[in-house]
C-alpha cells in the first residue's frame, strides 16, 4: 500500500509486518460501535415502515403518509453536504455528534406527535441527522481504518441490515400493540444514545485530514470552498425531491409532466454537487457515482413492487410477501461478507461489474417473469439474486468512492456518494410510481401491464449501471506491484491482473485526467 492512499493517509502507519487480522483486531471496539449503531439505524427504517399505517390512521394523516417517506429522504440530502464540508474541515467526529442530537430530537418529536404534521416535523429532522450520521461515518471509515480493511467494514454494514429486515416489522408490530406506536420511535431513541457514546470516544481523536497527507502531485489542487452555495443546491435538490414524490400522486393529465420537469430539476441541481463529469460517467469517481445512482435506482425503484405482485398477482398475505425482500437482504448480507473476506484479492472494479451484472439480470428476470405469468417462487428467485448483486456492488462502490478519495477530500466524496444514490433511488420511485399509474395500476390487480412498466423501466438502468461499471476505473489504493515482483514504480497490475504503466496525477475530482477531446 502506497503512503498515498486514501483510506490510510489520515491514519497512523501500519508496521509492514502486520496483518489485516492484526490490524482488525485492534479496532475492534470502533467495528463493534460502528455495527451497533447500523443495526438500530436499520431496525428504525423497518419499523418505522411497519407502524406507519397505524400511526396515519391514528392521527387522522393519510394525505401526508408519502410525504412522511419522502421528507426525511429530501432532507438528509442537505445533510450529507453540511457534513461533508464539515467533516472535510473539523473531523467527523463534531458533525456525527451533532447529526446524532438531531436523529434523536427527531425521533423524540416524532413519538411524542398529536397530529401529522408535527410527526412530518420529527421525521424531517430525523431525514437531516440521519443524511449528516450516514457522511460521517464514511468518513471514520477512511480515517480510523486502512484501505485493506475498507471491503470488510462495508462487509460488516451490510450484515448489519440483515437481523434488522428480517426481525424489525415483527418487533415493531409487538411494541405497537404492547405499549402503541409511539414506543417504536421513543424507544429506538433510547437505544441510540448508549451506542453513539462508545463511537464518539473512538472517532474524537480522528480529526481533519492533514494538509501533507498526499502530495498534490497525486491528488491535484484542492477543490474551491464553496461549502455555502453547494448547500442551497442541496436545498433545490430536496425540494426537487419531494416533487417528484408529489407528481405520483397527482391526477394522470398532470402527474407525468410534473415528474419530468421535477426530475430534470433534480438533476441539474445535483450536478453542482457530483464530481465533474458525473453525467457523462468520466473514468474514476464520476462514474463510480453514475453507478451508484443508475443501480440504486433499479433496485429500489423495482423491490417496492415484489411484494406488492406478489399480494396483487398470487394472492399472498402481506407477511408472506415479504419473504422475496428477506431472502434479498440474506443475499445482499452473503454477498457482501464474501467480498469483504476477499477484500484486494477481488478487484473492486471487477465486483462492481459482477455486482451490476446480477442486478440487470435479476430486473430483467422480474420483467420477463411478470410478462410470462411464471409462479411466485420465480418472483423471489430473482430477486433473491438482486439481493446478491447489490451485496457485491454497493460494498465496493463504498470502497472505491475511499480509493478515489484524497483525506482533505473524504467528506465532500462520501456526501457525493450518498446524494447519488438518495437522488437514484428518489428519482426511480417517482418515475416508476407515474408509469404505474398511467399503466392502469392503483386500484387493484390490473393485469401484469403496471409491474411490467416499472420493471422495463428499472431494467434500463439496471442495464445502464452495467455499461458505466468497467468505468470505475482502478483507484490508487487497489494498485499495488506484482506479486512476486520487484517493487518498481514502472508497473502496476489493472482489475484484470495485467501490468499497466503509473497512472498520471488525478484530477481535483477524483477522475483520471482527460484528453479535451474526451471531454
Amino acid at each position: 500500500m502506497s503512503a498515498g492512499t486514501a483510506g490510510a493517509a489520515a491514519t497512523p502507519p501500519e508496521p509492514a509486518a502486520t496483518s489485516p487480522e492484526a490490524m482488525w483486531r485492534a479496532r475492534r471496539t470502533t467495528s463493534l460501535a460502528m455495527f451497533a449503531l447500523v443495526v438500530l439505524v436499520a431496525f428504525e427504517s423497518f419499523a418505522v415502515t411497519t407502524v406507519m399505517p397505524e400511526v396515519a390512521a391514528v392521527l387522522d394523516g393519510r394525505s401526508l403518509y408519502a410525504f412522511a417517506f419522502a421528507g426525511p429522504l429530501a432532507t438528509g440530502v442537505v445533510g450529507m453536504v453540511l457534513a461533508g464540508a464539515w467533516a472535510d474541515r473539523r473531523g467527523p467526529a463534531a458533525p456525527f455528534a451533532a447529526g446524532t442530537v438531531v436523529f434523536v430530537l427527531g425521533l423524540v418529536v416524532a413519538g411524542v406527535a398529536t397530529s401529522m404534521p408535527v410527526l412530518v416535523a420529527g421525521r424531517l429532522a430525523q431525514g437531516l441527522g440521519g443524511g449528516v450520521v450516514n457522511v460521517t461515518l464514511l468518513v471514520a471509515v477512511a480515517r480510523a481504518y486502512p484501505a485493506v480493511l475498507h471491503p470488510r467494514v462495508f462487509a460488516w454494514f451490510s450484515t448489519a441490515w440483515v437481523l434488522p429486515s428480517i426481525v424489525g416489522p415483527a418487533v415493531a408490530g409487538f411494541l405497537a400493540e404492547l405499549a402503541g406506536w409511539r414506543s417504536v420511535f421513543l424507544g429506538v431513541a433510547l437505544l441510540v444514545v448508549p451506542a453513539t457514546v462508545p463511537l464518539l470516544g473512538a472517532v474524537r481523536g480522528l480529526g481533519p485530514a492533514r494538509p501533507d497527507a498526499v502530495p498534490d502531485t497525486d491528488r491535484g489542487p484542492a477543490p474551491r470552498d464553496d461549502a455555502g452555495r453547494r448547500v442551497l443546491w442541496a436545498v433545490l435538490v430536496a425540494g426537487a425531491v419531494l416533487a417528484l414524490n408529489v407528481a405520483a400522486q397527482l391526477p394522470r393529465p398532470w402527474s407525468a409532466p410534473v415528474a419530468v420537469v421535477a426530475a430534470v430539476a433534480a438533476l441539474a441541481a445535483a450536478r453542482p454537487l457530483l464530481p465533474r463529469g458525473t453525467l457523462r460517467a468520466r473514468v474514476g469517481l464520476p462514474s463510480v457515482i453514475t453507478t451508484r445512482v443508475l443501480v440504486s435506482g433499479a433496485f429500489f425503484g423495482a423491490q417496492v413492487y415484489v411484494p406488492y405482485l406478489l399480494v396483487d398477482r398470487d394472492g399472498w398475505s402481506t407477511a408472506a410477501s415479504g419473504l422475496g425482500l428477506s431472502t434479498a437482504a440474506l443475499a445482499w448480507s452473503a454477498s457482501s461478507i464474501v467480498q469483504g473476506r476477499l477484500g484486494h484479492r477481488l478487484p473492486s472494479r471487477r465486483a462492481v461489474r459482477i455486482g451490476t451484472t446480477l442486478v440487470a439480470v435479476a430486473v430483467v428476470g422480474a420483467t420477463v417473469v411478470t410478462v410470462l405469468g411464471l409462479p411466485a417462487w420465480a418472483v423471489v428467485a430473482v430477486w433473491t439474486a438482486a439481493g446478491a448483486g447489490m451485496g457485491m456492488a454497493s460494498s465496493r462502490l463504498n470502497v472505491l468512492v475511499l480509493g478515489w478519495s484524497a483525506p482533505r477530500d473524504q467528506g465532500r466524496n462520501s456526501a457525493a456518494h450518498n446524494i447519488g444514490d438518495s437522488v437514484g433511488a428518489s428519482l426511480a420511485l417517482a418515475l416508476t410510481g407515474v408509469v404505474v399509474v398511467l399503466a392502469g395500476g392503483g386500484a387493484g390487480y390490473a393485469g401484469p401491464g403496471p409491474f411490467v412498466a416499472a420493471f422495463a423501466l428499472t431494467a434500463v438502468l439496471a442495464l445502464a449501471a452495467v455499461a458505466t461499471a468497467p468505468r470505475v476505473g482502478v483507484p490508487p489504493t487497489e494498485r499495488v506491484t506484482v506479486p512476486g515482483a520487484a517493487p518498481s514504480a514502472a508497473a502496476a497490475p489493472d482489475a484484470a491482473g495485467s501490468a499497466v504503466s503509473p497512472p498520471p496525477p488525478l484530477a481535483t475530482d477524483g477522475s483520471a485526467p482527460t484528453s479535451a477531446s474526451s471531454t
